[in-house]
């Protein structure tokens, strides 16, 4: 099995995650230009459990969210470069707006988002906290985001 998988393949897998008594940790993004920040992120998400699931906003997806512009890079390759990062155990892209579906599913042991979020506002909280998990959130590194990248680009290259 691959590490990008679709959502029936990651159900199966956390059967077997839930008999080994294995702590999953899900979070969720874009992940469009790969950058420090993206990979600090998950790396702190991954110490958290044993496996750390990624899910991924397809191309239409993102564009809904972040605009006509967006992504810059494609979906097959965002899957690609963010499954290959060492913290990262699985991929699994979603077509909605949030990862509700895969969150209903996976019922994840830790569910994480970045700071910026208030904890309340979390998509899954209720399901994750039913079920005995916890919602974490983790602090962003300064001055490292894709927005603030695409802006150096066009102040150089204009």
């Amino acid at each position: 099995m691959g590490k990008v998988v679709t959502l029936d393949v990651l159900r199966r897998a956390r059967e077997e995650f839930r008999r080994n008594n294995k702590k999953v940790v899900f979070t969720n993004g874009c992940f469009d230009i790969i950058h420090r920040g993206h990979v600090e992120y998950l790396s702190k998400a991954r110490t958290l459990g044993d496996v750390l699931v990624v899910g991924m906003n397809t191309d239409n997806s993102t564009r809904h969210i972040k605009g006509t512009k967006r992504p810059i890079v494609t979906q097959g390759d965002r899957a690609y470069i963010v499954a290959n990062l060492s913290p990262v155990d699985y991929v699994c892209l979603f077509d909605d707006d949030t990862p509700l579906e895969i969150i209903r599913d996976l019922v994840p042991d830790v569910l994480v988002k970045g700071a910026d979020w208030d904890a309340n506002d979390i998509v899954g909280k209720d399901i994750v906290e039913r079920a005995g998990g916890i919602v974490a959130t983790i602090d962003f590194v300064p001055d490292h985001s894709t927005s603030s990248i695409i802006d150096q680009i066009l102040k150089l290259y204009s």
